[in-house]
């Protein structure tokens, strides 16, 4: 059996709100905005409420032409 390459950092598929903002420079209020104006797709898993990787690069690409 193979072993897993723990050198690699393990990239995230969804982020928290803190962690979104954090990582595209976007401040959490922006991104409660676009939550709530339902231009930004969420999941609720548990108690947390996560926005996929694919959505935020989605946005990104909309936005950038």
């Amino acid at each position: 059996m193979a072993q897993p390459d723990t050198n690699r950092p393990i990239e995230k598929r969804a982020f928290r709100v803190n962690d979104a903002a954090e990582a595209y420079g976007w401040s959490r209020s922006t991104l409660y905005k676009m939550m709530k104006a339902g231009t930004l797709r969420t999941v609720k898993i548990g108690g947390r409420r996560l926005i996929p990787r694919d959505v935020l690069e989605a946005l990104i690409s909309e936005r950038s032409q």
